[in-house]
């Protein structure tokens, strides 16, 4: 069979035609296009097409700017939010522009009640000479319609630490209600007047006891009137055992007043001491100190020694000089039942002063019975007084103080007011 791709050759004249074959292979690769002859010119034509399109081959390359295609795609995305947003129904668009307005007016009247607040703070911390600003608390909302109405419903004010005389109040809280507002704007507030105001007083005895610390004296309250204190206090070089008993009243409309009663200073098992100039007050031995006197030879002579001790005792002048002279008698006169008694109801304070040395025999330190001598019973109540009185409020109206109480954190004191003046 003859194959289709023999070419046919002429004759030669001098030999015969020799059979001539071709590669199918390399006609077909004739008619595809060289790949490498692409590679190779595919730089000369893309140069072509830049210079068909305008650009200059020899202007440097640079790179991309993505900014510009971000700025696009934001722009698109704004393009997709209005249309979404366009796409909605009517009052959808009312529903979201009343939430957007209301959001703002709120968001304004929050403003403007911190800004009366604050306000007021400082009118009160100015007019009441405070040391801070008090916290005040506007109620009701929304505030701005209050304000343009001219009254406010109520108002909480709370002012912690304020000065009162030797103490300082823990905390004054109160209420005011049917406040009128003085004033055009919520920016513009020159005053208010209260109508009406409740509050309290706490008096606490965590802060009498950090206070009057000096004197080492804690406070603490029994039933709903008493405080009592215990503790120590320093008397000429000695730490003496101190206690009394505060009855707690009210004092006119602002003040509070402590009767203190129930005085004594313990001097070791030695003796007591009562401010005051009764039959029972003054400076006592104890009867442990009796006892001891008893049965000592020498504190017993020390003792009938003193004429007016001997006067105060009652014992008949005879019956002294025997017992001076003789242990027996004395041991007589000392043993009985009433000796010690009497011993024990002997005002030291007003015999000894001219006696040292007899303070020394019964173990007192005369120093100490000088400075008790000085501490009279004024001066020992004032240094565990717990009264005090409210600041006087400015302008008009009225605040007076109700019910006293003594709680187990301090003493309470309800307060009441009505027609007050705040401001100008």
């Amino acid at each position: 069979m003859r194959s289709p791709h023999r070419i046919a050759t002429p004759p030669s004249e001098t030999s015969p035609p020799a059979p001539s074959y071709t590669n199918p292979y390399e006609e077909l690769g004739a008619l595809a296009p060289n790949p490498l002859e692409e590679f190779l010119h595919e730089d000369e034509d893309k140069d072509e097409d830049k210079g068909k399109a305008g650009f200059d081959a020899d202007v440097p390359w640079t790179p991309p700017n993505h900014r510009r295609g971000s700025r696009n795609r934001s722009r698109n995305r704004s393009r997709r939010r209005r249309n979404r947003f366009a796409g909605l129904p009517l009052a959808a668009k009312a529903l979201v522009a009343v939430l957007v307005a209301t959001a703002f007016l709120a968001l304004g009247d929050r403003w403007a009640l911190l800004y009366a607040e604050h306000e007021a703070a400082d009118k009160l911390k100015d007019q009441l000479n405070l040391s801070a600003a008090p916290e005040v608390d506007i109620e009701g909302f929304p505030f701005l319609t209050q304000v343009f109405d001219k009254r406010v419903d109520k108002v909480k004010v709370t002012v912690p630490d304020v000065a009162a005389d030797r103490v300082s109040l823990a905390k004054v809280s109160a209420t005011a209600s049917d406040v009128t507002i003085d004033g055009d704007g919520p920016t513009s507030i020159t005053g208010a007047t209260i109508g009406q105001m409740d509050g309290e007083v706490l008096l606490s005895f965590e802060d009498l006891n950090r206070e009057l610390g000096a004197s080492q004296v804690t406070f603490t309250g029994r039933g709903t009137d008493q405080v009592l204190a215990r503790g120590t206090l320093p008397v000429a070089g000695h730490d003496l055992k101190v206690r009394a008993d505060a009855r707690i009243q009210r004092n006119g409309d602002r003040g509070i007043s402590t009767d203190i009663g129930g005085m004594s200073l313990q001097l070791g098992d030695l003796a007591t001491y009562r401010p005051g100039t009764r039959e029972k007050e003054g400076l006592h031995l104890s009867k442990s100190s009796a006892d001891r006197v008893a049965e000592e030879t020498a504190k017993a002579k020390a003792l009938l020694s003193v004429p007016a001790i001997v006067e105060r005792l009652g014992v008949p002048e005879k019956v002294v000089r025997g017992a001076l002279k003789s242990d027996e008698k004395l041991n007589d006169l000392t043993g009985s039942p009433r000796f010690v008694n009497d011993v024990m109801g002997l005002n030291l304070i007003d015999v000894a002063m001219g006696h040292p040395e007899l303070l020394k025999k019964l173990g007192l330190d005369p120093a100490l019975l000088n400075g008790l001598s000085q501490l009279t019973r004024p001066v020992l109540a004032d240094r565990l007084t717990l009264a005090f009185q409210l600041p006087k409020l400015p302008g008009t109206g009225t605040m007076a103080l109700r019910d006293v109480t003594v709680e187990k954190e301090g003493i309470r004191v309800r307060i009441a007011g009505a027609g007050i003046g705040i401001g100008g």
